[in-house]
């Protein structure tokens, strides 16, 4: 990772991932792929590498996200999806040449040609949003409880009732907001 960025927010679904890198959206907010090589390096990590990205490529990247983020929150509140997000996410799914493969562990992984471009690994990204708004993963879409972040995540948690989009920091934060709070309003239990 390149350093002078802020980490990614890493997690085991690609499309919902993909949309944690804009983070605090409700609050100061964090971009995570400020730049085409930041967009470069992230696809790397999720085993879609490509050569270069081009600032109208990271602009590309930054339509889906968005697009995904509106399709996956009115899904999560079981709102209609956004047409404009709809179609979005579908010209980006409808335009790439990657191709899943299974892996020896009986694992699908994508493999992009030695020719791909960012458009290829988006269009991959679409289509992992497509199957996780469409309901064809067990799992569910939910937002985060954080009142400053209220990222789309998907829940696989057995019980479906996971709160915040990443625990070791939504979550975190929120348990020590409550903490302090307590200890404000009953300054004798902390003796």
């Amino acid at each position: 990772m390149r350093t002078g960025f802020p980490d990614f927010r890493l997690g085991s679904v690609l499309a919902t991932s993909f949309t944690g890198t804009l983070s605090e959206r409700h609050g100061d907010a964090v971009e995570r792929i400020p730049t085409p090589q930041r967009l470069v390096d992230w696809l790397a990590v999720y085993g879609l590498a490509v050569d270069s990205c081009t600032t109208a490529q990271l602009d590309l990247a930054r339509e889906l996200r968005e697009s995904i983020h509106a399709a996956a929150t009115a899904a999560a509140i079981q709102d209609a999806l956004p047409a404009s997000a709809v179609q979005v996410i579908n010209d980006f799914s409808a335009q790439g040449r990657a191709a899943a493969i299974l892996t020896p562990e009986g694992n699908r992984q994508w493999r992009l040609s030695s020719a791909s471009c960012v458009e290829d690994a988006l269009s991959v990204i679409a289509a992992d949003a497509i199957s996780i708004i469409a309901g064809e993963r067990d799992g569910k879409l939910a937002l985060c409880a954080s009142p400053t972040c209220q990222a789309a995540f998907f829940d696989t948690s057995q019980s479906r009732s996971r709160k915040w989009c990443d625990m070791n920091t939504c979550g975190n934060r929120q348990k020590k907001a409550r903490f302090t709070a307590k200890q404000r309003k009953n300054p004798s239990s902390a003796e």
